[in-house]
């Protein structure tokens, strides 16, 4: 473990006790933030759908149509086609409006 501190500045390189309890306090914010960084990605692709389904008068929340239509794409996959991609992702949305409609 005071191998993984070797970077440290000061007493936390050197010192046994110090660099022990500073590997492993950086070592519970690793676990912690792998963990937080994937509700911030989801957070992000929900957004960017939100963004892109309200040029076309939708909202996300009934961009749920997008799963009764038959359209199996994840978060992530909607999110980079609306970044990437408007008229594919304009035709997905108006499959899913010509769902909400049936």
């Amino acid at each position: 473990m005071v191998k993984l501190g070797k970077t440290y500045r000061g007493r936390a390189s050197t010192n046994y006790r110090i660099a022990i309890e500073k590997v492993e306090k950086a070592l519970r914010y690793a676990y912690r933030d792998r963990k937080a960084k994937k509700g911030e990605f989801r957070a992000l692709w929900i957004q960017r759908i939100n963004a892109g389904v309200r040029e076309h008068g939708m909202t996300y929340g009934r961009s749920s149509m997008f799963e009764a239509r038959g359209i199996e794409l994840d978060r992530k996959q909607l999110s980079e086609l609306a970044a990437t991609e408007p008229a594919v992702f304009k035709s997905i949305v108006e499959q899913a409006q010509a769902a909400l409609k049936a």
